[in-house]
């Protein structure tokens, strides 16, 4: 009886301390993907314009997206997005990205993703918690420098523009046939329970302390496109 008792206490603490282990992984990929975000706009003349930027309704970021290289059917990474509401940026909701063509950044390079929902056909695919790029939602490369004046196609072509970095290039890429879907082990590290997407990205919660660093960095993102 004791042996049984020792190894139910040896278990919990196991599964506690991988519980814990777990969730800080979830809090250092919100910091990795504010760290891309400031990373990517404070690098002169090559971020994300300010127009481009000031239209996008959420903001969805996947550090070090596939790490290893190109298995079909594997899973690429791990991100979080966050959408515009009346109180500012919400709660953050976490998905997977698996699948697509990823073109010239394949190999066994670790790439930064940014993917911008540039209207509400694009949010309502967010919302729905798993979408294809290319098929649910149409995707395009997005545009690069401070401003995109004389290119006006982004206004009109895509629901979703994507942007990757890799060995200290930052383009635009294509992610047809990539799937987005809610990690909801991700989130129920983070929230402690199953939080939808729709309930996390329309505001229905208040953002917790441990998204501070990723909402601060959107909302510093916002505030130098409005200028």
């Amino acid at each position: 009886m004791k042996k049984f008792l020792l190894l139910m206490v040896m278990a919990s603490l196991c599964a506690y301390s991988f519980a814990a282990e777990e969730e800080g992984k979830v809090a250092e990929r919100v910091q990795a993907a504010a760290d891309v975000l400031n990373d990517i706009q404070g690098a002169p003349d090559k971020g994300i314009p300010q127009e481009v930027l000031g239209s996008a309704d959420c903001v969805a970021v996947v550090p070090g997206l596939l790490k290893g290289g190109f298995i079909v059917g594997a899973k690429y990474g791990r991100g979080l997005a966050s959408c515009r509401t009346s109180k500012g940026w919400s709660a953050p909701a976490f998905f997977t990205v698996t699948g697509g063509s990823f073109g010239f950044q394949i190999g066994g390079q670790a790439v930064d993703l940014i993917m911008l929902i540039m209207n509400k056909d694009g949010m309502k695919h967010l919302l729905s918690s798993e979408f294809a790029l290319g098929a649910d939602a149409s995707v395009a490369a997005g545009p690069v420098g401070r401003h995109a004046e004389g290119n006006t196609d982004w206004k009109m072509r895509a629901e979703v523009l994507t942007y990757s970095r890799a060995r200290g290039l930052f383009a635009g890429i294509s992610l047809n046939g990539a799937v987005i879907k809610q990690d909801k082990d991700s989130t129920r590290e983070f929230y402690g329970r199953m939080v939808p997407f729709r309930t996390a990205l329309t505001g229905e919660i208040e953002p917790p302390a441990g998204a501070n660093v990723f909402l601060r960095s959107l909302a510093q993102w916002a505030q130098e496109a409005a200028k």
